[in-house]
């Protein structure tokens, strides 16, 4: 018996860094690309995501900002080693990561969309709550002991000139 699994399909994610050279829709293509590659060796997309452009951690290749690619997939795993070298020798991809992941169920997916929404009406709430904050201190009225203190454009002209014809100033 060996160690490694083939028989049978198994649940993968692939991500994957295309590099800051191209543009949006050109990344957009390119990501297309590898999901062709996936199908081609005989595996089923199950899940896409295109995160867009991000910014890296550390440069990668003199890139500092790259165009995050994600995709779950089933395949069996004697033809995953022709994806791997696929990704790996392509010029279009910077870095690329496989690993085996447990297939979410229909259930599993719903909860996770209800959560994502969530978490997003919450950052929205929190920005909201921020403009407004913003809008209360920029609204605000100028406190009456500034207001007082207002000098008149004569006086200051006046003041400067006499200390610019002082005869101690250097």
């Amino acid at each position: 018996m060996s160690k490694t699994k083939n028989a049978g399909t198994t649940h993968y994610e692939a991500l994957f860094i295309i590099p800051n050279k191209f543009t949006d829709d050109e990344a957009k293509i390119l990501v297309a690309k590898v999901g062709k590659t996936i199908t081609e060796n005989g595996g089923t997309i199950t899940h896409n995501e295109y995160w867009g452009k991000k910014k890296l951690a550390y440069e990668i290749k003199h890139n500092a900002y790259g165009y995050y690619g994600l995709f779950e997939f089933d395949l069996e795993g004697k033809f995953l080693a022709k994806i791997d070298q696929t990704l790996r020798l392509s010029t279009d991809v910077l870095r690329h990561q496989i690993i085996v992941k447990k297939a979410k169920s229909i259930e599993e997916i719903a909860k996770d969309k209800e959560i994502r929404v969530k978490i997003d009406s919450k950052k929205v709430a929190e920005e909201k709550k921020k403009e407004e904050k913003t809008k209360k201190t920029s609204t605000a009225s100028v406190p009456s002991k500034t207001k007082d203190k207002r000098v008149d454009l004569k006086d200051l002209d006046e003041k400067l000139e006499g200390i610019l014809n002082a005869d101690d100033l250097i």
